[in-house]
């Protein structure tokens, strides 16, 4: 059984984009295991709080991930 965890800091992705990130992930693993494994393929996608997800040694908040999104440096 595939478990498929996804961490997200919160605040960036709505209720809609995690929904279709559970169907595409679910869709991902389907495609190379088989539809048989669909019952049982596992998407948690879990949200860490703004600023407690570090890159490069400095914390990552949810302003910073949309200035990323939005293609602001």
């Amino acid at each position: 059984m595939p478990l498929i965890n996804v961490r997200v800091i919160e605040g960036v992705f709505d209720t809609a984009q995690k929904n279709r990130m559970i169907e595409d992930l679910t869709n991902a693993m389907v495609a190379i295991e088989g539809e048989n494994m669909r019952p049982v393929t596992w998407v948690v996608v879990e949200e860490v709080a703004s600023g407690e997800w570090g890159i490069a040694g400095k914390p990552l908040t949810t302003a910073d991930v949309r200035a990323l999104a939005a293609g602001v440096s």
